[in-house]
């Protein structure tokens, strides 16, 4: 069964995830945002073997310390989707604009992810979902056996991502959230880009934005 530790990371207090199997102890780290040097301390204390490096999105909040993490442990980036590229090409202009030490101008993942893309860490297998709105290469992770999501910026505990950056569309987001998401089952719980977890179930009853009631 897939574990997972949440680590928030810089002063965006990004939630970066490291996610292993417990029976293989194959682990991957989802969008580790910055603070390379904690992130490998969790993994030691973790006792996991980190295979591969999960981005969801082209944000430099949730991709700052992958290239590093990745040349440290010699494991592949993998995501977000194609459609995210121009974001990894601007990684120096995003650490202006978001108050970041200066990075790498541009990331190259060794591998695009897209709709039902199926990723294995250990015997735990991540379902992709393709969840275009607070950009349009966002990608969400999905272990339908342990009912748990890792959502990036598209969900929040009673919000949804912004879509005001370039490219962004509040009408893709929420019939992402609608059609690609609520689907997978409420019993669902995810870990957003940010803050705390919630479940889909909660979400729909609640969320101001995407809640059932919206839609009637």
């Amino acid at each position: 069964m897939l574990q997972f530790k949440v680590i928030p990371v810089t002063h965006y207090q990004q939630n970066c995830s490291l996610i292993w199997c417990d029976q293989t102890h194959e682990a991957a780290l989802i969008d580790p945002g910055g603070e390379p040097e904690r992130i490998q301390k969790v993994v030691a204390e973790t006792k996991v073997r980190l295979s591969k490096i999960l981005l969801t999105h082209g944000h430099l909040d949730h991709v700052g310390a992958a290239k590093a993490l990745a040349e440290h442990y010699q494991v592949p980036i993998v995501g977000p989707h194609k459609d995210d590229v121009f974001w990894l090409e601007m990684l120096d202009k995003q650490a202006q604009m978001m108050g970041f030490d200066p990075v790498p101008a541009t990331l190259t993942p060794n591998r695009f992810l897209t709709e039902a893309d199926l990723i294995t860490v250990g015997q735990s297998s991540l379902l992709v979902r393709h969840c275009p709105g607070h950009t349009p290469g966002h990608i969400v992770l999905v272990d339908p056996q342990a009912r748990l999501a890792f959502v990036g910026d598209v969900l929040f505990n009673g919000s949804v991502g912004r879509s005001d950056f370039p490219l962004g569309d509040h009408a893709a987001l929420v019939h992402s959230i609608t059609t690609k998401l609520w689907p997978l089952g409420d019993d669902i719980r995810f870990v957003p880009g940010h803050g705390p977890m919630s479940s889909f179930a909660h979400e729909r009853v609640h969320n101001p934005f995407v809640a059932d009631k919206h839609f009637g």
